[in-house]
């Protein structure tokens, strides 16, 4: 037989049936107080937080997941993010942030910083590699000496062609 411990989720739920029952956030205390140190022996909610909740609930919010309280938010590592852009450089911003669980803006401040732009797409190092300016270059070469090898004259227009 397994043993089931309310988180604080399963608590709120309890709070909301309480503020639908009518009750007062002193009497969903209590009934909570009283049910939890009896079964669990520890205090489960404060007055003053059931008090925050039911006023919640009155404004109609009645989500009960935690949600971030604005703080310091979660340390990512550059190479996790790395990683990421290596199995697909074509995802966004948001995508990336929903992957590691952070913010937008946090993602696109370490994208910064690791001089990574995006370009038709895909996310690329600002900062091009020596091979790559040298397929540059290259491709450059090739352009210029096509062009130098055809004459004028095929690029002239007569206007006697049918």
């Amino acid at each position: 037989m397994s043993f089931y411990e309310p988180n604080s989720c399963h608590l709120r739920e309890v709070l909301i049936f309480c503020f639908n029952m009518k009750k007062s956030a002193a009497e969903a205390h209590r009934m909570l107080s009283n049910i939890y140190v009896k079964y669990y022996g520890e205090a489960a909610i404060s007055e003053k937080e059931c008090g925050k909740w039911f006023q919640r609930f009155k404004n109609d919010d009645f989500h009960v997941e935690d949600q971030h309280s604005g703080g310091r938010e979660k340390v990512f590592k550059d190479a996790e993010l790395k990683a990421l852009l290596d199995q697909d450089s074509c995802q966004n911003q948001k995508k990336l942030a929903r992957s590691l669980g952070v913010t937008r803006p946090a993602i696109s401040k370490r994208l910064k910083a690791m001089g990574m732009i995006q370009k038709q797409g895909n996310w690329m190092p600002y900062e091009l590699k020596p091979r790559d300016v040298e397929w540059r270059l290259f491709a450059c070469e090739q352009l210029f000496e096509r062009q130098r090898r055809k004459g004028f004259l095929h690029r002239i227009v007569t206007g006697d062609e049918k």
